[in-house]
């Protein structure tokens, strides 16, 4: 069995689930994006993508780790 995921990831099944796409798309979507500060991704995908506060900064929050390898 596995552990349950923590953190930011631990709100992509509901963000799959709620918005109807794969956190893959997010990101693509985050990676494509010529914004790059943390907050400015968040409004964003709140604005232009209709996500809620959390489930848009738990993406951000995740894929900015991932591109800064920590």
């Amino acid at each position: 069995m596995t552990a349950p995921e923590k953190g930011p990831a631990s709100y992509f099944p509901s963000i799959e689930k709620k918005y109807g796409r794969p956190i893959a798309e997010w990101k693509d979507l985050i990676h494509s994006s010529p914004l790059s500060k943390h907050m400015e991704l968040v409004t964003w995908l709140k604005t232009e993508h209709g996500l809620g506060h959390g489930h848009a900064n738990a993406l951000v929050a995740h894929t900015l780790a991932e591109r800064s390898g920590t």
